[in-house]
C-alpha cells in the first residue's frame, strides 16, 4: 500500500477539481509512482469506508480532501485504527478543523506540508454515538445546518443568507442539561459542544477550546434577541465571544440533554435530525493527525 491515501470529494468546493489534481501531481508526482493512491468518493459515507480500508491495508496517512463533512467521514473511518493518521487538504465551505489545526487553505501549501508532516493526537467528541472532531450542537446552529444543506449552493454568502432567514422564525426549546454533577433547567437557542475553536470561516464559537485537553467547551445561549445577536456575531468574528456575555461557558467530559420537544442537532455541520434525548461524550486523544 502507498504511504499516503488521498480521499477526494469531487463535489467539495466550487470549480476547483482540476486545480487539486494538477497540484497533487506537481507535489507528489503521478499516481503511477506508487507513492500515493487517489480514491474519489461516490456518495455519503463512502469516505469512511475508504479510510478504514486504507488504514487496514497499512497506509500511514489518509488525507481528507474536501470540507468538514469529508473530514468527519475520514476521521470516523480512522478511529481505533492505530498507525494511521488523518491529514487534511481543505476544499470546503468552512474548513473548521483545518483552520484550527492551522492547515494552509492554499491547496499547494497544504499538499507541501503533507510531504513531511508532523504527527500529534487529538480528542474526539461524540453526540449520541456519532463522532465529531470540530463542533456539535443543538438548536439554531443545527437548523442553519439543515437549511444550508438544502440551499442548493455552498459558500459563505449562502451560509449568511440562511442564517439571517432562519433567525427570523427560530424559537428556543426548554431543555434539561446534566453535566459535572449539576442539573440545569434552561431554554436552548444554541447549545454547542466544541472540541475545536470554531464552526468554520473563522467563526469562533469557543476560542479557548483545546483539541488535547480532554474536555469539551460547552457554550449555551438561552435566547438571542437582536441586541445579543449583534454581540454574538461580533464576538464570534473577533474571537472574543466569552468576554461579551452573549453566551455562558463551561467545560465537560460528558453531558446528558433532554428537550421538552424534538430539537435539531448537528455534528461538524452535518444535520443529523431531531430528537429529545442526547448523550455527549469525549474520546481522549483518540485520533492521530498529520499536519
Amino acid at each position: 500500500m502507498p504511504r499516503t491515501c488521498f480521499i477526494f470529494n469531487p463535489t467539495a468546493g466550487t470549480g476547483r477539481r482540476a486545480d487539486f489534481l494538477t497540484l497533487l501531481a506537481r507535489q507528489f508526482g503521478s499516481e503511477a509512482s506508487g507513492d500515493y493512491v487517489l480514491c474519489p468518493t461516490e456518495g455519503p459515507g463512502h469516505a469512511t469506508e475508504l479510510a478504514r480500508t486504507a488504514a487496514q491495508a497499512g497506509c500511514r496517512v489518509v488525507v481528507a480532501v474536501g470540507g468538514d463533512g469529508t473530514v468527519n467521514e475520514v476521521g470516523c473511518g480512522l478511529l481505533h485504527q492505530e498507525g494511521t493518521a488523518m491529514g487534511i487538504v481543505p476544499r470546503g465551505s468552512g474548513n473548521g478543523l483545518a483552520r484550527h489545526l492551522k492547515v494552509p487553505l492554499n491547496l499547494g501549501a497544504a499538499l507541501r506540508r503533507l510531504r513531511q508532516p508532523a504527527f500529534s493526537r487529538m480528542d474526539v467528541g461524540t453526540l449520541n454515538g456519532r463522532p465529531f472532531f470540530c463542533t456539535a450542537g443543538l438548536g439554531f446552529d443545527a437548523r442553519v445546518s439543515q437549511q444550508f444543506a438544502l440551499a442548493g449552493s455552498r459558500g459563505l454568502s449562502t451560509y449568511l443568507r440562511v442564517t439571517v432567514q432562519e433567525y427570523q422564525t427560530f424559537e428556543p426549546v426548554p431543555v434539561v442539561v446534566e453535566t459535572n454533577g449539576l442539573t440545569l433547567h434552561t431554554d436552548c437557542y444554541v447549545l454547542a459542544f466544541a472540541n475545536a475553536s470554531q464552526y468554520g470561516n473563522n467563526a469562533y464559537i469557543a476560542p479557548n477550546a483545546d483539541l488535547q485537553d480532554g474536555l469539551l467547551d460547552m457554550c449555551l445561549m438561552d435566547a438571542l434577541p437582536p441586541w445579543r445577536a449583534v454581540q454574538v456575531v461580533l464576538g464570534m468574528a473577533l474571537g472574543t465571544l466569552p468576554r461579551t456575555g452573549g453566551a455562558a461557558y463551561s467545560h465537560t467530559r460528558s453531558a446528558t440533554v433532554r428537550a421538552a420537544t424534538p430539537i435539531g442537532c448537528h455534528a461538524d455541520g452535518d444535520y443529523l435530525g431531531h430528537a429529545t434525548e442526547f448523550e455527549i461524550g469525549l474520546l481522549p486523544l483518540a485520533l492521530e493527525v498529520a499536519v
